[in-house]
């Protein structure tokens, strides 16, 4: 087993998709792929960024049609599809052969407190994955995917709980691991229970950013005093819009004209002034990407300053640790609970595990690891790969499914 590398010098590639207005078709509109997609929407090229695709499955959006730009419109499925083909093509570039079979990683809950449509979006995906050309295709989950990353590094049995928090979701998963069980293919008797919830690491970032940049825009702020009646405050649903499969939407000129016609709502016209130069600019994804360094910069402690000088010249925010405590803690909080329900569900006591496995992109938050680690304090905490775990973890278990004789 081996990690494909999907751009020069790295073998994990960022989930997004850049659209570029100009430029010719090629099995589809013109795009690029990870972080040449971030690159050129940094580079201010003309076209639209797609991110955090995995998000869309499950939802009403993914049979949508939506504009990327240059008179051209792509279903959200095909986008999805789009970027399985590049990993496809990637992955038989490194193995110089053609590949139809593939265990591809799905979180526990595509959709939390919703079977139908959990199913909905594993059936998606794998609408997509078959579009592509995978004929053979089987699904695992990614903590467990992860155990078994974790499985062949122990010399031991154990009772594990991984805890995979992603970009949009976050997962657990309880299992018995050891070298004696690795040897079998059927593992479901091993597997004591996985739960989730879908919070993670975008979400972080959206509470960052409504915490500590997008005041200085106008959120929550309140308008003027009219006729001695209490100021209202400024209507906040741009800012929530601006999530980044809606970003695209802020931008209809439509709704641009209306958002230009609302300058009276706001007592600072700074702030309004200052929302334009956003909407005007195309910058939301900009100052989602902004939020998300700060988050990172004080994952470890600390403080930190965003640099907002891209809309106003000097403007910039201070964030700290405490503020992004303040800003997390209900979702950090859902997301231990989410940990704990899933011990019960195995019908265990927090002293019963073994071992806590983190994996996942947003581990690397200081705050998150030890909340979770708080509420299993017997247990040993391991920490894999963030961002490759689950991958190799996958791949240990596909070549144990496809050889099954």
């Amino acid at each position: 087993m081996r990690l494909v590398e999907l751009e020069p010098g790295h073998t994990t590639m960022p989930t997004a998709v850049f659209y570029f207005v100009d430029g010719p078709e090629h099995d589809g509109p013109p795009r690029a792929f990870g972080r040449a997609a971030v690159s050129a929407y940094v580079d201010g090229l003309d076209g639209r960024l797609m991110r955090s695709m995995k998000s869309i499955l499950g939802s009403s959006l993914i049979e949508q049609t939506t504009d990327v730009g240059g008179g051209r419109g792509v279903k959200y499925l095909d986008i999805v599809a789009g970027y399985l083909r590049h990993l496809k093509r990637c992955a038989e570039a490194d193995a110089k052969a053609p590949i139809e079979r593939a265990v591809l990683g799905r979180p526990v809950f595509f959709v939390d407190d919703d079977p139908a449509r959990d199913a909905q979006a594993q059936a998606a995906l794998e609408a997509a994955a078959r579009q592509v050309g995978f004929r053979d295709i089987h699904f695992q989950y990614e903590p467990i995917a992860a155990a078994f990353d974790h499985e062949r590094r122990i010399d031991h049995e154990e009772v594990v709980l991984v805890a995979d928090i992603g970009g949009g979701t976050s997962d657990f998963s309880v299992v018995r691991v050891g070298p004696e069980r690795a040897k079998r293919l059927e593992r479901k008797s091993d597997i004591l229970a996985n739960h989730g919830v879908h919070i993670a690491g975008t979400d972080f970032d959206r509470r960052v950013e409504l915490a500590a940049i997008l005041p200085e825009f106008g959120y929550g702020a309140f308008g003027p005093s009219i006729g001695g009646a209490p100021p209202r405050e400024v209507p906040s649903g741009v800012y929530f819009d601006r999530h980044r499969h809606l970003i695209n939407t802020v931008y209809n000129p439509a709704r641009v004209a209306e958002l230009r016609s609302m300058r009276g709502f706001y007592a600072d016209l700074r702030h309004h002034d200052r929302l334009m130069i956003v909407v005007d600019e195309r910058l939301g994804h900009e100052l989602a990407a902004r939020a998300e360094d700060g988050k990172i910069a004080v994952a470890e402690g600390g403080r930190t300053t965003i640099d907002l000088s891209h809309v106003e010249r000097r403007l910039a925010v201070e964030l700290t640790e405490p503020q992004a405590v303040a800003a997390l803690d209900a979702d950090i909080e859902r997301i231990v609970e989410a940990g704990r329900e899933t011990v019960r569900q195995a019908g265990l006591k927090p002293e019963g595990i073994d071992a806590l496995y983190f994996t996942g992109g947003s581990t690397g938050l200081r705050l998150l690891a030890q909340r979770i680690a708080s509420a299993f304090p017997a247990a040993r905490q391991v920490r894999g790969d963030r961002f490759a775990s689950v991958a190799s973890g996958l791949a240990v278990f596909a070549q144990r499914w496809f050889e099954r004789g």
